[in-house]
């Protein structure tokens, strides 16, 4: 055994990454910021029930349905030309959400919005990759780029909340503005360009529209089935993205440069890690979608508190992302990341076993931390399995699949939290979900309304004890996978002849 002695990365290299930082925070806090300013812009943009979808989900289809092509482009023209652009953008489509006077503005904005965070989430994993040549920097580095995403999406509904607080709902969008100025300038000063593609350059138009008609449709597909598993037309747009899907792969296969380099998932290390970042995120997806109900209709926090709850799990991923390096830096990765999930059981656990709100709120961090080395060391193992040419598209389908994890999460958890609250109520009045419920009461009288709440509110805990139950498997089951998968890799820094 020997140790691989790589350049050492300068303070320059270290700045580069604090802008690369600014970045991907901004947009994890952009990702659930909106939430809380909802009720104000429909208050005073008064946009109909569908209008109102597309300007929350416009900006994740966005993403979801360009980051691929984006990856490969910026393998192609440059990183941090595609990142420097994508900020700019988003900085300016931030101005035009701020001061929208129409719902149709305020979707456009969105739309650019989307458009932006695809140019930036691959070109920025990418970017960490290439200024820290050395493994064991490579793999901090990677942590803190993940701590500061888990620390967005965290912080998004408290900054929201305190924005509002003083200002008008266009703030949460403004917000952004300065913060994309420092990664612009920090970019173009700081920033390597990264070595690209040795092709011709262009992108295969067609690839580009097939990339989505796969993905589109199967996370629209997702998110209907979250709201109602019965609809038929959820499985007709996911059994056609599926098949968009498979001919996009086949058509990959053929191409002398195509948009994504199939020939990736012949390395176990990185389909490994991809495989069970995409199900980690589920988990995650699920679970925080039950919780963060869980407090506002059955503890009956307001949105601000139930923000400021569920920054604690939060944290545990931000401390679990930058321990995760240290640790592989001596243990075999593999073992770091299947241990942590077999901690991530045990916090479900607690959560099944406990009572109260601090037992949820404990369960749920500890199983958090156990998640962690999942992203943390698993985007350094899918970027570093991948030739340097080819980072932008390896990162584009880490970041993919931790979007296609989350939906997957919100529709398969969700589904099944919602058939155990259907099994668990009586009355007909309480109808699928604890909202309809709440809904119902508000029009009975007192005595019938209190009956009713509680019932739907016991019936609610059992789904999320359900879903918790799910979790712990999947962590299990994935801790498995890890310790199977990914046996073979030495600890970050060392090789093996």
């Amino acid at each position: 055994m020997t140790t691989t002695i790589a350049p050492r990365t300068g303070v320059r290299g270290w700045l580069g990454l604090s802008v690369l930082c600014l970045a991907t925070l901004l947009l994890a806090v952009d990702n659930t910021v909106l939430m809380l300013a909802l009720p104000h812009l429909a208050a005073e943009l008064h946009p109909s029930g569908t209008e109102l979808l597309w300007i929350t989900d416009v900006y994740g289809f966005m993403i979801a349905g360009f980051i691929i092509t984006m990856g490969s482009l910026g393998d192609r023209i440059g990183r941090r030309r595609l990142m420097v652009i994508g900020a700019a953008a988003f900085g300016a489509a931030s101005i035009v959400a701020a001061f929208s006077t129409t719902t149709t503005m305020l979707i456009a904005a969105r739309v650019l919005l989307g458009l932006a965070g695809a140019a930036m989430g691959p070109s920025a994993l990418a970017l960490v990759a290439g200024l820290f040549p050395d493994a064991k920097r490579r793999a901090m580095a990677i942590g803190v780029f993940t701590a500061c995403f888990m620390g967005g999406a965290a912080t998004g509904p408290v900054i929201g909340g305190i924005l509002l607080e003083s200002f008008w709902w266009g703030s949460v969008f403004l917000m952004g503005v300065p913060v994309m100025v420092l990664v612009v300038v920090g970019g173009l000063f700081l920033l390597p360009e990264t070595a690209t593609d040795a092709g011709s350059g262009r992108i295969d138009l067609v690839s580009v529209a097939m990339s989505l008609a796969a993905v589109l449709p199967v996370v629209y597909g997702l998110k209907e089935l979250a709201d109602d598993p019965a609809q038929i037309s959820a499985y007709v747009a996911l059994a056609a993205g599926l098949a968009f899907c498979v001919a996009f792969v086949r058509r990959q296969g053929r191409l002398a440069e195509p948009l994504l380099d199939v020939r990736l998932f012949s390395d176990r290390s990185f389909t490994g890690a991809l495989l069970i970042l995409t199900v980690a995120m589920l988990v995650q997806g699920g679970v925080y979608l039950f919780v963060s109900q869980h407090l506002q209709l059955v503890e009956g926090l307001s949105p601000l508190a139930a923000g400021l709850w569920m920054a604690v799990p939060a944290l545990g991923l931000v401390a679990g992302s930058l321990a995760s390096p240290v640790l592989a830096g001596k243990l075999r990765p593999g073992l770091v990341v299947g241990w942590g999930l077999v901690l991530s059981a045990a916090g479900f656990a607690v959560v099944l076993v406990g009572d109260g709100l601090a037992a949820l709120i404990a369960g749920v961090t500890v199983a958090f931390l156990g998640m962690a080395p999942v992203g943390a060391l698993g985007l350094g193992l899918i970027v570093g399995a991948a030739p340097a040419e080819r980072a932008g598209s390896a990162s584009a389908l880490a970041e993919s699949s931790g979007e296609l994890g989350i939906a997957l999460g919100i529709a398969l958890l969700g589904s099944l939290g919602a058939a155990v609250y259907g099994g668990a109520v009586t009355s007909p009045r309480a109808g699928g979900s604890l909202n309809e419920a709440l809904d119902a009461a508000a029009g009975l009288p007192p005595g019938p309304a209190a009956a009713l709440v509680t019932e739907a509110q016991a019936a609610f805990t059992q789904g999320l004890m359900a879903v918790t139950a799910a979790g712990g498997v999947f962590a299990l089951s994935l801790a498995v996978v890890s310790m199977t998968l990914l046996r073979h890799l030495r600890p970050i820094g060392e090789e093996s002849h």
